[in-house]
């Protein structure tokens, strides 16, 4: 390490809409931001098409959202959070809305809202169709830039958590420059907002930026952070299949207005009712991975709900398919299940306060319980958003701590090559439909990349996942094992903590 920084205030890694919330909120306290890439690149917020789910409408509450929500989570869903979370959701808008996010509007001046899978309302505030997620963020990222109290460094990469003898979280290593061969600096801060998104990138097929590894999970684990329920990851059933990586998405809103899910043969996937479209996502995504593992494909057909409305209504999805040299308004959308959300993490409050004390969780990376064991559709920019604020706050209160620090190691790297090897295996045994024998070769694959680069976030992210997996032997919102496919009749979480024996010698 070539220097220690010492930042009186929080430090929050990763530049997100979870991450940048909590900047904004925690005003006047001085705040280090910390991003791999320029704002706007690389979180997974900016890709979010859909909205902000929250109860705008004079036929909706906060209640009856709280009730869809859990409802999707299959029995996992902490009650309490999530209506914190719903109870926060309108302030939540309007508060966007005022830092500039352009969200539509109906003909009374309200905000435009629609109907997403598995909620009973139409709640989602939307901006120009299917651009939520860039449109908002560049409002935050505005008002960042604009912020006296805030500094962001654009360049940085999470490689391990600086602890005190007493297990409190102090600050975080950050290597800036290139990756693998940049300058690691030691950050030390009275509190770390770990706001690094999800781990979408460790599967070879999905919907999220590819440098999304699930490392902010692995470095609170090796940290000794409780994890809960890391095997639920969300699978989108409708990722656009044109050979890219990332995966585009088809905003479920498509679905919301009409358009259906096809074999090639244009028989429906799901039955012939008007809304078997829109049932939770786990459902949708397997009913689209069987018909694709059965040769029939999977294709979305917008020509007659949408057609020459497509372009103007969702010019994102408009723009990747005839950027691929498909026109949607002629020609079905083949399309496939791909990660899209890890509904586990961090075990963390709604205020981000995690078991580690100095150590914030929020966004993606945590688990608060609001998700359960499948989210419901555009929750997720609502609880970056809501609970961003709440954790914005929480930090800006926090003192620094006084004892020794213990010695730091950074965390290995992990080649390019170990990683496609990882993302294939991980899409391979641990994705949509899962067995033991899958997860048994998946976990073998590990172990042997884990001999060459020991510690590998990436690898202990994906470890996290697979293990639990393996571990629980039911089928339950976006777990699904095709040799246990029945539900167990209690629900339990999943709690991981790290033996602090093994990570001292990894």
């Amino acid at each position: 390490m070539s220097r220690t920084v010492h930042h009186d205030g929080p430090l929050i890694i990763g530049g997100g809409l979870a991450g940048l919330s909590a900047a904004l909120e925690a005003a006047p306290r001085k705040v280090l931001v910390v991003t791999p890439a320029p704002l706007l690149e690389a979180c997974s917020s900016a890709w979010a098409q859909g909205g902000v789910a929250a109860a705008l409408s004079a036929d909706d509450a906060p209640a009856l959202h709280a009730a869809d929500t859990a409802a999707a989570g299959a029995g996992l869903v902490e009650l309490e959070a999530t209506d914190i979370l719903t109870g926060d959701g309108p302030a939540t808008v309007e508060w966007l809305a005022s830092l500039g996010a352009p969200f539509d509007r109906d003909a009374a001046g309200g905000f435009a809202v629609s109907l997403e899978a598995a909620h009973s309302h139409a709640r989602v505030a939307r901006v120009g169709g299917d651009g939520a997620g860039r449109a908002i963020l560049s409002a935050l990222i505005a008002a960042v830039r604009a912020s006296p109290h805030i500094e962001v460094w654009e360049d940085g990469r999470l490689r391990g958590l600086v602890q005190d003898a007493g297990g409190r979280v102090r600050g975080a290593l950050i290597e800036r420059g290139t990756p693998g061969s940049g300058r690691v600096i030691e950050v030390l801060a009275p509190a770390v907002v770990l706001a690094t998104g999800g781990a979408g990138g460790l599967f070879a097929h999905t919907t999220t930026p590819a440098a999304l590894l699930g490392e902010g999970m692995a470095a609170a684990y090796r940290a000794g952070a409780e994890i809960l329920d890391p095997e639920f990851v969300q699978f989108h059933p409708t990722a656009i299949d044109v050979g890219l990586d990332p995966m585009p998405l088809a905003t479920e809103a498509l679905r919301g207005e009409g358009a259906r899910l096809i074999d090639r043969d244009g028989r429906f996937l799901l039955g012939e009712a008007a809304n078997a479209d829109l049932q939770a996502r786990d459902v949708v995504a397997r009913a689209v991975h069987a018909a694709r593992a059965e040769g029939r494909g999977a294709f979305l057909d917008c020509r007659s709900a949408i057609g020459a409305k497509l372009a103007e209504e969702f010019p994102a999805v408009f723009a990747a398919c005839m950027r691929a040299g498909l026109d949607p308004r002629e020609t079905p959308i083949p399309v496939a299940a791909a990660a899209h959300y890890h509904m586990g993490g961090i075990a963390a409050g709604p205020d981000g306060r995690t078991s580690l004390p100095g150590l914030f969780a929020v966004g993606e990376c945590a688990a608060t319980g609001v998700h359960g064991a499948n989210r419901l559709a555009s929750n997720s920019l609502l609880e970056a958003a809501a609970f961003g604020r709440r954790t914005g706050r929480a930090a800006a209160v926090e003192t620094s701590g006084a004892g020794a620090l213990l010695p730091s190691t950074v965390a290995t790297d992990l080649a390019p090559e170990s990683l496609q090897t990882l993302r294939q295996a991980m899409s391979e045994g641990a994705g949509v439909v899962r067995d033991a024998s899958g997860l048994t070769e998946t976990l073998a694959v590990l172990t042997r990349l884990e001999a060459q680069a020991p510690g590998a976030l990436p690898l202990v992210a994906a470890r996290l996942i697979a293990e639990s997996a393996l571990a629980r032997r039911e089928s339950r919102g976006g777990h699904y094992r095709s040799d246990y496919p029945g539900t167990a009749p209690v629900a339990d979480h999943t709690h991981v903590h790290a033996d602090p024996a093994l990570v001292a010698a990894a």
